[in-house]
């Protein structure tokens, strides 16, 4: 079956959040409790292991922007693994954003502010204290091509979560995981960006104390593409002891490509952009100007369109997480997933406003572009009466059964064998967004990357409405409490049980429930029998 997950989904996300951001101390005896520690003389300079940093200190929190977590990826280091950030004298300011890495070719803002020097992260913290907080750190999604650290505003989750949060960027595209067989040794290449990710987490393990935060208390999350991250580095053996929680949001962490495969691929990019000899292409990759490379290497496919992403079979990812879930090989630490009840509407709805609407005599069509041999029996399984005759809605349906939910639900039956594991649905099927998304023939509902804006003030959006605000309060209370403890159980609120016998969490405004018939209502049964 041909995997939905593309660069559709990438520009999907990508364009709606650019429509609504465009943007031990020293004791006396042994019966003398220990002194705590003093306060900093400046609570916006940092000490990090290269040097110091200046932010920006509000009423309520703290923010240190463009923090370098790794050597800039250029000239001789494009296509190598991430090698340590220098030094630096004096105190460098920290009060702005870094740029973001190369992205797409259909980068909406036409790719400023980007550049190859990209690997940075940002940090929020609570305001000084002697507690250490645990930490969350968010990987962006954007299928692989899109995307940065910068749209998520942590504030939230700082302010009323009382939790460090750090956001990071990696290596896209083709810059971020191309799989030439040239650029390295044997199953040494590709997965640069994953790597990326790991040096941001080595980042995290060796400097945020000096941020106020806890080492030992440090938890992966991320959403699509970062979902599907967070599922790589639950199997990646340089990840290990780099967190002891994870957060899976809509990721689609079925979507990976066996190295042989993305070498073939990335042998026929490389020739396409003139490196075609292979003695020489390792060279002229990295010498090629960079706008040449933001294009991506196309790896995944649904129709016309492509993403690109991490490839197994590697010594970054030797396993697809997949198979190693099912096979009992994953980190064994809580996890709390979950999905959209409306995941693809979203990319119907891009598509729609882009002039491409989808007709229902062109339903047969797209099914078997995406389905191959599958497509009548999923035609069968979501016939257009069912969706009012309309043809988005039922390809949306099917595509987030079969690519999001599903695949969800399965993870959970994984992981839960040998770790809590919790999990949610997001429900709100009227979430705030841009007007032109509320013209449309069919309801968007709780679709892809829509729960965000409940966690992270990505701005721009319409307000949330009193019981939306709400909603949002509860789940920054129960994904704060997840980083703090690794349960999502929160005093006040209904009790979030963990995901067994079909159990999960409805988010919805005014409608916080468990619920046990996920599975049934998006069919995974259905989805199994096709996988077998």
């Amino acid at each position: 079956m041909a995997h939905p997950t593309t660069r559709r989904i990438g520009r999907g996300v990508i364009t709606l959040l650019a429509v609504l951001v465009l943007i031990i101390g020293c004791g006396g005896g042994a019966d003398t409790a220990p002194s705590p520690p003093a306060a900093p003389a400046d609570p916006a300079v940092v000490s990090t292991a290269t040097g110091a940093v200046r932010g920006v200190v509000a009423p309520d929190h703290r923010f240190f922007g463009g923090l370098p977590y790794a050597a800039p990826p250029t000239g001789p280091l494009r296509f190598e693994p991430p090698a340590p950030p220098a030094s630096w004298g004096g105190v460098r300011d920290a009060t702005r954003l870094g740029p973001r890495c190369i992205q797409d070719i259909g980068d909406l803002e036409m790719g400023r502010q980007t550049d190859e020097d990209c690997l940075r992260l940002n940090v929020w913290t609570p305001p000084v204290s002697n507690e250490k907080r645990p930490v969350m750190v968010w990987i962006h999604g954007g299928a692989f091509i899109n995307g940065s650290s910068g749209i998520y505003d942590s504030r939230w989750m700082t302010t009323r979560g009382d939790v460090v949060v750090v956001t990071i960027n990696y290596r896209l595209g083709a810059l971020g995981f191309l799989a030439h067989p040239a650029l390295g040794a044997p199953g040494a290449v590709g997965n640069y960006g994953l790597a990326d990710q790991q040096a941001a987490l080595r980042w995290v393990r060796d400097n945020i104390e000096e941020f106020g935060g806890d080492p030992d208390r440090v938890t992966i999350a991320g959403e699509s593409a970062g979902g599907m991250s967070v599922c790589d580095h639950l199997v990646a053996p340089g990840s290990r002891d780099l967190f002891r929680g994870a957060i899976i949001q809509s990721g689609p962490c079925q979507a990976q490509l066996p190295l042989a495969r993305a070498e073939r691929i990335s042998v026929d990019y490389a020739r396409d952009v003139g490196c075609a000899d292979p003695a020489t292409a390792a060279a002229c990759l990295r010498a090629l100007p960079v706008n040449r490379l933001r294009d991506p290497v196309d790896y995944f496919r649904i129709g016309d369109d492509a993403l690109s992403g991490p490839v197994t079979g590697t010594s970054v990812l030797p396993v697809d997480p997949m198979v190693a879930f099912a096979a009992g090989d994953a980190a064994r630490v809580p996890v709390l997933i979950g999905s959209n009840r409306d995941e693809f509407t979203l990319f119907m709805a891009l598509q729609y406003l882009r002039g491409q609407p989808l007709p229902a005599s062109d339903y047969p069509r797209v099914l078997a572009q995406t389905f191959g041999a599958d497509a009548a029996a999923v035609g069968d399984r979501y016939p257009l009466d069912r969706y009012g005759g309309s043809a988005p809605l039922a390809y949306s349906a099917a595509v987030t059964d079969g690519e999001f939910t599903c695949v969800d639900e399965r993870i959970v039956g994984d992981l839960g064998r040998d770790a809590p594991v919790h999990a949610y649905e997001f429900t709100d099927r009227d979430p705030p967004m841009p007007a032109p998304f509320r013209t449309l023939p069919f309801p968007v509902g709780a679709s892809h990357s829509l729960e965000l804006r409940y966690l992270f003030d990505v701005g721009g959006a319409p307000a949330l409405t009193p019981p939306q605000q709400v909603l949002s309060d509860h789940m920054i209370d129960y994904w704060s409490a997840f980083v703090r403890t690794g349960s999502p159980e929160v005093d006040g609120l209904p009790a979030w049980p963990e995901a067994k016998d079909g159990r999960r969490l409805s988010l919805a405004p005014d409608a916080v429930r468990v619920t046990d018939d996920f599975a049934r209502v998006h069919q995974c049964d259905f989805w199994a029998d096709l996988r077998r």
